[in-house]
């Protein structure tokens, strides 16, 4: 049974966060909603830490209501995502519109809280993690295999005045 106490915001106000920060604002007339989150990462420089910060409310209160290690560590990865590949310039305000990384802690929260099913989900986080680390791979892999090829590919023969 999860932890409650009468500090443990409720989750009306979580969803009232994940709200303000990732889909406050719509861009008139589109469907895209964005919130503070992609707004306070404007600020260069703080912007994206604060905004990972300010994220981390619904992970403490994940925890405090006793979810599962690994959609801790899912909600926890989210919100790293968002605030790594947010402070990249111009795809990063992109990344923060698309990822909504509050959203998806409040809705990984209401899964563990509603849900029973905890083998299910943790082979879906567990697919999660090694997509990532495929991922990371590759951006690892990429570049060190290019560089590579190009110090082959250069003639051998050095010519010296």
């Amino acid at each position: 049974m999860p932890r409650r106490t009468p500090a443990t915001a409720t989750d009306e106000h979580l969803d009232q966060i994940a709200s303000v920060l990732d889909d406050m604002f719509r861009l008139p007339g589109t469907q895209i909603r964005f919130g503070l989150d992609f707004l306070i990462g404007w600020i260069p420089g703080v912007g994206d830490a604060a905004a990972g910060m300010a994220s981390l409310i619904i992970v403490v209160a994940a925890w405090r209501r006793g979810a599962a290690l690994i959609t801790l560590a899912r909600m926890i990865t989210n919100v790293v995502l968002e605030a790594l590949l947010g402070s990249i310039p111009v795809f990063g305000d992109v990344f923060h519109v698309v990822w909504k990384a509050n959203r998806r802690n409040y809705h990984l929260l209401l899964r563990e809280e509603n849900q029973g099913l905890r083998e299910n989900h943790t082979r879906r986080d567990v697919l999660f993690f090694a997509l990532l680390l495929v991922a990371a791979v590759c951006l690892v892999a990429v570049p060190v295999g290019l560089i590579i090829w190009l110090i082959r590919s250069q003639p051998r023969s050095f010519s010296y005045p």
